[in-house]
Parts: C-alpha cells; structure tokens; sequence
C-alpha cells in the first residue's frame, strides 16, 4: 500500500517524462534549460489536486514556478557555461523531476489511496523540499549571472522551502476516525450510511462521475502496484461502500484486466510508510506522540530523550515538554494491518525472556490468567500487569489470552479497590479490544458500565486510559448507543474539561465517535460538552482547535446545539479563527458558521460585525476546496438575507 512517489510514473500519458532526469553527462545546458521548464509547464497544466494533499500541491506548484524567470535568464546567458553550472543545474532538474511526479501521482492518483496515505505522502513532500533546497543552494548564482531581482525570488522560495520542512500539519481527525470506522468493518456488518456518506464528501467522492473517474485511478494502482493486493482489497472495498451509498452497480474493479489473477498469487507486502517509526524506519510496536505532534516508537524516542536532545527528531523544533502519549488510532491502524495480512511483528532482542515465554506457550498463558482469580494481592498484581504487558504488542496473544477465559476476569478487577491492579485492568481491556472480535467479548461481558465506573472515579491514567478503551469500543456502532445509555457521556465531558492533556485528546476522540449517533448529540449537549469545547478553541496551545470544531460542526445540526452555540462571544472566536488560523482551522470555523447562520439569519448579521466578509470572500478565492464550498455557501446567505456590505 506504500506509494513509491517518484519511481514510477504510471502508463507514460505525460509524454515520456519517465525516461528524462537521468542525465548521462551529455546534455547540454540548453538541454537541460528546455527540459526542466516543460516540466514545470507540464505541472503548470493539471487541474485540482486530491483532497488529503491540495494545499502542499498547490504551495509546490507555485514555488516550482517561480524558477521560470531563473532558466529564462539562464536561456540568454552569453558566455559558455562551465561543466561545474551544468552538474548544479543537472541536479536542480531532478529536484524538480521528483517535485513533478509528486505532484502527479496527487493530480491523477486514487482518492482513497492517497488519504489512507496521506502521512507517507507528507514524508514525500518533506523529501521534495529537502532536494530542492539543496539543489538551490548549490547553485552558482555569480559565475551564471543571475540577476539581482531573480535572485531575491530564489531566496526568498529557499525561506518559504525551509518553513514547508518545519511544518507539521494537525491531524484531521474526523477522516481519521471516518477512515478507522469504515475501514475496520468486515463484509457482513456495514458501517453507518452517514460515516460512509460524509467520508465520500469529504474525499470528493459522491457523484457518479467522481466514482467512474476513481474506478479508473483505482485500476491504474492495480496495474502499477501489482505485489500489493491486501491493500487493494481495502482500497476496492470503500470504493464498493461509496457506489452503494449512491446505487450504483457494484462490480469487480480488476475484471477488465489480467491484474487479479496476478495478484491472488502474490503474497509479498509492504508495509505501509505511516506505520514506520522515523528513527529507526521500522515497524512501530508502542507508538507515541510527542509535543510536536509527530508520532515514534516509543523505545526509540526514550533513547533521543536520553541523550540530551530537546527537539523532534523529525521536525527539529524545539518541544516545549518531553512528555509523550500513546497513539491509540495508529497503534490500532497498525495492529489490524498486521492480523488482517498475517504479518507478525518482530521481536525485541532484549525482549525479557518470561514474556517472550508466555507468548509461545500456551498453557503459561492459562497459568497467568488463572493467577487473576488468585487470594494473594501481589500474584494478582504482578498477573494482571503482566496480561497488560503482554497485551499491548502481539496479536496472536491479544486472541490467545481472550481464548483462555481473560476478559471476564478482567472485568471484576476494574472493581477492585486495588488502583494499581484497576488501572492495569482496564488498560488490558483497552490493549485486548484492539482485536475486532475481543470488542465484541468485552461488550458481551458488560465491561462497559465498569469501564464507566473507573472513568469516574480512577486515578488520571486509569481515566485517560478508560476513555481511550472507549473510544476503541465505539467503533462497534451499537456501544454507542450503550455508553450513552450507561451515563458514559458526562464523565468524558468530565475529562475534557478537568484532564490532562493526553486525557482531553482521550475524551475529545471518543465524544467525537460517540456524536456520529444522533441522540448521543444531545446527551453530550445536556452532559455540558460545549463549553470545555469553546475552551479548546481559545487554548491553541493544546492544539486541538480541529477536534473541537469537528465536534462542535456535529453538535450544530441539532437545534439544542445550535442554541448552546448561539452566543456573540463564540461567533467572535469563529470569525477570529476564520481570520487567523491554519487552512484546516478556517475550513472547520466556516463549516460551523455555515451550519449556524443557515437556521438562524442573526449569525450572519453578528458575524459581520465582527468583520468576516472579507475573510470569507479570501477563503472562497483560495481557501481549500471545502473551505470554497462552504465560503460561498455564506456568502450567497448573506446576500439573500441582504446582508453584504
């Protein structure tokens, strides 16, 4: 499922560009001139860019161009050009060779593909940038005459290259969740009709033509990527889940060519690129995030911190703290990529050999589940932190300790009065759901309204950790409604409001799942959701302003909420995130005041009085292609309400 970005450039519709950048040291420089500006014509050419990528396709392209001015002067340059200029603006050509078939593969590539890789596809982004910054700084501007006015330009896109690597965009957690929800459901249990109807909007996948036009992307994948067939499955089957939404017939998207056979046979994976830690490039078994947002092993992480570094390894920006917090959604992400393709993640060397030992035997593992039943405090301790141990990072224990009675056990201990043995208890159960059939045995077991009581009245990390088991357990549709039911709501609210950061980002991401159910919307409104939510919004320190604002565009479509919202004061702070925020930021802000002021026409009229129009007319000429919709959608609301300036 990982893109090669760079390697391939598909069926050779762009007229042989696979063949141009290796240079045998016998192009000219004119050559060289003509060549590297076809390219930056020829992606001067293409339309939209995908969704997941619109915003880097369109910074890449505009920096790519604004070398034109450089290689036309280069075209009228009197004197010979020295071998040394002809090697530095070989290498400029294959920094933006790479650049063009980047921008390509987001031009022309499967929808789906590129949003379930939309983390591997940044790491391709940040290698765009770091071959054009060095292929620019290489450059001898003196002995080429460039002049002073091209120059400055040059410069000034090597300060707007160096800003792009520092960059670390905030995860969109609504198509995080959408694409986990979707994505985890098997053949005979659907995902909800609204998960799978707002992830086709927000991939630009719900009319007809969009479909017929993804179908052809998706057969051209298959083509070029034929040793990847498990993900092509997954690939295929949200495609399927799309055409149904809009009645379309579903057939076998391979039929019309030889790939299926070809790929039935083919038993070679690759793992995806999000799934790998930056340090060490391997497969993450306990990722975490740090300050800057970026995701790690944690092992590898520990050892960085340990010695003396106070930046991110990846971003190289100072961390304001060294604390970490696990990744839950990826951990999960990646445990259901390895039982799904049978891919068994290696072994620590010095993994401890007792644990190892209980991984390979069964009947140890019998033993150790048996000691959670033990009299004795400490074996029952040591029992159940070691279940929680050896939970956390294999999938074949995580089914063979469910298998050996674990569950039901584990549920009784999360009324321990015991807080250690609770919080390793309910940590177990969250590790033990990330198996799709273990949720349904935990479920089964009534371990949520336990898993509520500890949420309530649990240490900070049991509660952290409830939330997330939680969150885990919501993606079985019908536990949302039981969490609810079960008073669950209120102490997320809770946790939201009075927690630690890694528990707000816990409670934050399951209210957000619990929401997607209608009557949950307003159980959360009731529960006092919308004021820590607000809070959010004017910390952007905690960074979480996205999330908020996905909540609060849920919450918008039931009038208790629009109520709750209605007041000057959140309309202020929508305009100023309107005004001031990251693209994604304004695109959410807008999407709210779209859904408010389209009931109630006194929004439109305090939103601008704080000054939105302008704002709003600047997002609709270029803001991302949702940001667009919904800015025009306000703007023609002002005008029927007579409203504009």
């Amino acid at each position: 499922m990982v893109m090669d970005v760079g390697e391939r450039d598909g069926d050779g519709e762009d007229g042989g560009w696979e063949n141009m950048g290796e240079d045998n040291g016998t192009k000219s420089p004119t050559d060289l001139v003509d060549e590297t500006v076809s390219m930056i014509e020829y992606v001067a050419r293409f339309g939209d860019y995908r969704r997941a990528q619109r915003k880097e396709c369109y910074n890449l392209a505009r920096r790519m161009k604004i070398l034109l001015p450089f290689f036309d002067e280069i075209r009228h340059h009197g004197s010979p050009i020295s071998h040394t200029c002809v090697a530095s603006l070989s290498r400029l050509k294959k920094a933006i060779r790479l650049a063009m078939k980047l921008l390509k593969t987001c031009n022309e590539g499967s929808k789906i593909h590129l949003a379930l890789e939309s983390e591997a596809i940044m790491i391709k982004f940040h290698n765009a940038y770091v071959k054009l910054t060095q292929a620019l700084e290489e450059l001898p501007f003196d002995e080429l005459e460039v002049s002073d006015e091209v120059r400055e330009q040059i410069e000034l896109m090597l300060t707007q290259l160096t800003r792009a690597k520092k960059r670390t965009d905030t995860q969109d957690i609504e198509l995080a969740v959408d694409l986990m929800a979707v994505s985890s459901k098997t053949d005979e249990r659907n995902a909800d009709i609204a998960i799978v109807e707002r992830l086709a909007k927000k991939l630009d996948l719900h009319t007809v033509e969009d479909l017929k036009i993804e179908t052809i992307a998706v057969k051209k994948l298959s083509k070029e990527r034929g040793s990847t067939a498990e993900s092509l499955q997954q690939i295929i089957q949200l495609l399927n889940k799309f055409k149904q939404v809009l009645g379309m017939e579903i057939t076998n998207v391979l039929d019309d060519t030889d790939t299926p056979q070809k790929l039935s046979k083919c038993h070679s994976l690759v793992i995806p690129h999000e799934f790998l830690c930056p340090i060490t490039l391997e497969i993450m078994r306990d990722p975490v995030i740090v300050a800057s947002g970026q995701t790690f092993e944690r092992e590898s992480i520990q050892k960085w911190f340990d010695s003396n570094h106070r930046t991110c390894p990846k971003t190289r920006q100072t961390l304001a703290h060294l604390s970490v917090a696990p990744n839950y959604a990826l951990k999960n992400l990646i445990t259901q990529w390895c039982e799904k393709n049978n891919f068994h993640l290696p072994k620590k060397e010095d993994q401890a050999s007792s644990r190892k030992f209980f991984v390979d035997h069964e009947d140890e593992i019998s033993c150790l589940v048996e000691q959670l039943s033990s009299s004795q405090l400490e074996v029952q301790r040591k029992a159940v932190k070691n279940i929680r141990v050896l939970s956390k990072e294999n999938p074949e224990t995580r089914v063979l300790i469910a298998k050996h009675g674990a569950i039901p056990r584990l549920v009784k201990l999360l009324s321990y009065p015991d807080s250690k043995i609770q919080e390793h208890a309910v940590t177990a159960l969250l590790n033990l759901s990330i198996d799709e059939s273990n949720k349904r045995l935990i479920t089964d077991e009534h371990a949520i309204p336990a898993i509520i009581e500890v949420l309530q009245n649990g240490s900070m990390e049991s509660k952290e950790n409830s939330a997330a088991a939680l969150f885990s357990l919501s993606m079985l549709d019908e536990n949302k409604v039981t969490i609810a039911l079960e008073n669950g709501i209120p102490p997320l609210v809770d946790l939201l409001q009075d927690g630690t950061i890694r528990g707000k980002r816990d409670a934050v991401t399951a209210l957000f799942s619990l929401s997607l159910n209608q009557l949950n919307k307003v159980r959360a409104i009731e529960a006092g959701i919308v004021p820590p939510l607000m809070l959010l919004l004017e910390d952007k320190k905690l960074g979480m302003v996205d999330e908020a604002l996905s909540i609060l565009l849920l919450l918008a479509t039931h009038a208790e909420g629009r109520h709750e919202m209605g007041q000057l004061s959140f309309i202020q702070t929508l305009v100023d995130i309107i005004k001031d925020g990251t693209p994604k930021n304004k695109e959410c802000a807008t999407s709210v005041l779209l859904e408010l002021s389209s009931n109630n026409y006194s929004h439109i009229l305090a939103a601008l009085q704080f000054g939105v129009y302008e704002h709003l007319v600047e997002i609709a000429e270029s803001g991302t292609n949702r940001a667009q919709r919904k800015a025009n959608g306000l703007l023609q609301l002002m005008s029927k309400s007579e409203q504009i300036p």
